[in-house]
């Protein structure tokens, strides 16, 4: 059987998480082209030894790969994939003229409504997004692994080419720093959603009717002045319904379940400590949510809170020191800054709209030389289940990229874009309450996207 022996180079360069899975009849590796039929079920291979210095994720990971590729092309590379991309990635930096456009519309695949119907994104009209399409490369991204549905946090992490199942961020974390909050070592985050529940104590509403920000902030302040013995208590609004919580105390531990039940007609869940340093830590949050109970009780519909990615900050490497790019995120939601600055990119001021957005990337121009730009209102419209305002704000989307050649090109034509990318962190069919876990689809535009160069 005939196989084309896969570079090293692309070997290094990606990880193996980034393995798919192949049409019928064939058997296809990221980063290497073959035109061979399968490996048939019946042949036996030896087992895969896999050292004992590698770590069980690392083992678990190839151990997947193992059921897409054959094995002797497993064993063959092992020393490749246990490499740390990071580590690999630092000593491949190159310093060039080139800039990065990481533009992300979240939430943009979806469903029809009814068989054999459009998506939104099919019924959409994108010119510019099938330009890009038509001239660049595209292809399916698994920001995880196959069958996982990413939170946007672990989502754009695989963006950010981090792996998600090493850094495991809580979103408390996030929209803490997206507000920013500076968390300590001593500090739990904790996203909040205000919800209504009715006189049973059920959920009816998870986000209490999407009430307004200003709402939201006066409610933080009357939680604020919640107080439990031992901890301090710091409560602040992020927008709309959600809020951020921070517990301080000495020897707080982390893990401690969601207390959204992600769906309505029942209770919101207790606090459930993970391990036994989180114990404490699920007590606090049992008490604050008592306390809670009593100060919103006549605030309907933000009559109750529920607890989402309980968190304490992670270490984690910074965009600049894996990648040796100056990077700069141009995000309106919070948590989205707040994933940009994990990260140690500069976060800049984005306005409210997409236009300002567009406005801050032309003043930005010549100060970075990656810029995440992220849209987030394909991903809220999909979860409120409107569909016609999914696909006007897919529209909104695709009208911006002109704007981007113009504002790159008013700032300075002889710094032209030369990698530009185009992609989504998840599917929010319309009405889904969460994201979907399917292959998300990839627009790469890499060196033919020039500022005034028509053509190339």
């Amino acid at each position: 059987m005939r196989r084309r022996a896969m570079s090293f180079r692309s070997a290094y360069l990606l990880p193996v998480r980034s393995v798919i899975p192949a049409q019928a009849g064939m058997t296809q590796c990221v980063g290497q082209t073959q035109d061979t039929t399968a490996v048939s079920s019946d042949v036996e291979f030896p087992p895969l030894e896999i050292p004992r210095r590698m770590t069980a994720q690392i083992a678990n990971t190839i151990l997947r790969a193992a059921t897409l590729c054959p094995r002797p092309f497993i064993a063959q590379h092992t020393e490749i994939l246990m490499t740390d991309i990071h580590t690999l990635t630092c000593k491949l930096q190159r310093k060039n003229e080139s800039k990065i456009i990481l533009y992300v519309g979240d939430g943009l695949g979806g469903l029809p409504l009814e068989p054999g119907g459009k998506t939104e994104l099919e019924t959409a009209s994108t010119p510019n997004l099938d330009a890009l399409a038509r001239r660049g490369v595209t292809g399916m991204s698994i920001p995880v692994l196959p069958g996982i549905a990413p939170g946007s946090g672990p989502g754009h992490l695989g963006l950010f080419g981090y792996d998600p199942l090493q850094y495991d961020i809580g979103r408390g974390v996030l929209e803490a720093l997206g507000i920013d909050f500076e968390l300590g070592p001593n500090d739990v985050a904790i996203r909040g959603n205000y919800c209504t529940v009715d006189d049973a104590g059920n959920i009816t509403d998870r986000r209490a009717g999407r009430i307004a920000s200003d709402i939201g902030a006066t409610l933080c302040e009357k939680l604020d002045r919640i107080e439990i013995p031992g901890v301090e208590v710091f409560v602040r609004p992020v927008k709309e319904y959600r809020l951020v919580i921070v517990f301080r105390a000495a020897g707080l531990g982390g893990n401690v379940a969601d207390t959204d039940p992600q769906r309505t007609g029942v209770p919101p869940l207790a606090p459930q400590a993970e391990d036994d340093a989180s114990k404490r830590t699920a007590e606090i949050c049992a008490e604050f949510l008592k306390q809670a109970a009593v100060v919103l009780k006549d605030d309907a519909p933000a009559n109750l809170l529920t607890m989402r990615g309980i968190a304490k900050m992670p270490p984690i490497p910074t965009f600049e020191e894996v990648y040796g790019t100056k990077a700069a995120a141009i995000a309106v939601y919070p948590m989205y800054r707040g994933l940009a600055r994990l990260v140690g990119m500069d976060i800049l001021n984005a306005g409210a709209t997409l236009d300002d957005q567009m406005k801050c990337l032309e003043q930005n121009w010549n100060k970075y030389d990656f810029f995440f730009i992220h849209f987030k209102y394909t991903d809220s419209t999909g979860e409120d289940g409107n569909f016609d305002a999914k696909v006007k704000r897919t529209e909104e989307l695709d009208s911006a990229i002109p704007k981007m050649t113009a504002a790159a090109g008013r700032a300075d034509r002889d710094r032209r874009p030369q990698h530009s990318v185009e992609d989504e962190v998840s599917q929010r069919p319309c009405g889904a309450d969460a994201a979907g876990f399917g292959n998300l689809p990839l627009r790469w535009l890499a060196i033919l996207w020039r500022i005034g160069v028509p053509g190339r």
